[in-house]
């Protein structure tokens, strides 16, 4: 009898709403929204950059060997010229220094080559500050919570549990989003990090080869 009126005496869970959860977490929110919103924009737009500047090109790559190792310079040229991606202007640019020292051509090779990569690693630095600054701030907003929570009780001269966490389950929010927003700029960044770096590996690789080519021409 006593344990079915204790029962019974306990308030059903509220249903917690997620955005009224979400408006809990205090203003903290709104720069970690912003910067959750450009996190995602930047991935998504440097995704498609990255992926336009890498484009496979294997008819450009064939045509060009071929040509390079008939000696035909000309059309080698003619054929990088006809392509769009960053393998075409970066061997284009080491196609014009042909007849000078090996380390001058291979100079050229690496100056196109981190121009290109520096066009596609543009604005991606942000990303990396974000997955520090999103945390940071959610960290913040649950701090400042806490500081509050306790002013509270001083005053209040109450120390319930209720009390505590009641708030401090609200402004643990905070944290949470941040964690979660710097979560997705970590990984968009070094996934996007990765891409470049593979790329930049095939293209040393196919320099090597085409210094082979004119060495041996």
């Amino acid at each position: 009898m006593i344990l079915q009126l204790a029962i019974q005496s306990v308030p059903a869970a509220a249903n917690i709403d997620g955005i009224d959860l979400l408006l809990k977490g205090g203003w903290i929110l709104f720069p970690i929204g912003v910067i959750s919103l450009i996190s995602c924009y930047l991935i998504i737009v440097k995704y498609i950059e990255i992926k336009r500047f890498t484009k496979p090109e294997p008819n450009v790559v064939i045509a060009f060997h071929t040509h390079l190792k008939k000696g035909d310079l000309g059309q080698a040229v003619a054929t990088l010229q006809a392509g769009n991606s960053s393998y075409s202007r970066i061997f284009y640019h080491a196609t014009q220094n042909i007849g000078k020292p090996i380390k001058e051509v291979e100079s050229s090779i690496e100056t196109a080559a981190q121009i290109e990569m520096n066009k596609m690693s543009k604005d991606l630095h942000y990303l990396g500050l974000f997955a520090g600054i999103a945390p940071m701030l959610g960290f913040i907003g649950t701090i400042a919570g806490v500081i509050k929570i306790f002013y509270d009780i001083s005053l209040s001269d109450n120390i319930s549990i209720g009390i505590i966490s009641g708030g401090l389950y609200q402004k643990m929010i905070s944290s949470g989003l941040g964690l979660i927003v710097g979560v997705i700029a970590y990984s968009g960044y070094h996934m996007l990090s990765i891409m470049i770096d593979k790329y930049m590996n095939r293209v040393e690789e196919d320099a090597f080869e085409f210094i082979n080519i004119i060495e041996q021409n």
